[in-house]
């Protein structure tokens, strides 16, 4: 259970730490994407594996998590103590904070609108470029008596008029027997 209590506030650092430039670059550095990442590492494992954790592994958990939180609350203060006044009082105000948010917000929109773009243009490439199949059965109409019968425009269709025609004529001339129509009970 601690494990998993520390994890969670492992990964809320962590996601802290991410955010950090984006919401006050001021008190950012160009490293703290790597360290917010670590940190995210370091709670992930912890909420993972917290049935494993108990007894020394889990006091070295726990110590460990201690000396990460000193040493983040040692450079946070420093980093606070080296800006001016004037920074200071614009981090406590509360419009700059609405002009952050709206900032993230429209960048995790233009994040989403791109993402659905590529999902939809990889789904129209693989998705729905298949042709359905047609190998199915064709049906010919029969010839009515006194009228011409014409030519089927599909060459395949022909093929199977044709082959009606050469059946017709090897009956007549007697080299095919013409099976009796009838339902076979006979």
């Amino acid at each position: 259970m601690l494990a998993t209590l520390g994890g969670l506030l492992a990964l809320l650092l962590g996601l802290a730490v991410l955010l950090l430039p984006l919401l006050t670059p001021e008190l950012s550095r160009p490293r703290d994407s790597a360290w917010g990442a670590l940190v995210l590492l370091l709670g992930l494992v912890l909420v993972t594996s917290a049935d494993r954790l108990s007894g020394a592994p889990m006091l070295g958990v726990l110590c460990g998590g201690l000396l990460i939180g000193r040493l983040g609350s040692e450079v946070g203060q420093a980093r606070w103590r080296q800006l001016s006044e004037e920074e200071r009082g614009q981090i406590g105000s509360a419009s700059r904070w609405r002009e952050r948010l709206d900032q993230l917000l429209a960048a995790l929109g233009r994040l989403l609108e791109l993402v659905a773009s590529r999902v939809q243009a990889f789904a129209s490439r693989f998705g729905g470029g298949r042709q359905p199949r047609g190998g199915g059965k064709r049906w010919v109409r029969p010839d009515v008596a006194g009228e011409p019968a014409a030519a089927p425009a599909d060459p395949s269709v022909r093929e199977v008029a044709g082959f009606e025609a050469i059946e017709t004529l090897l009956v007549e001339a007697g080299a095919l027997k013409q099976e009796p129509e009838g339902d076979g009970a006979g």
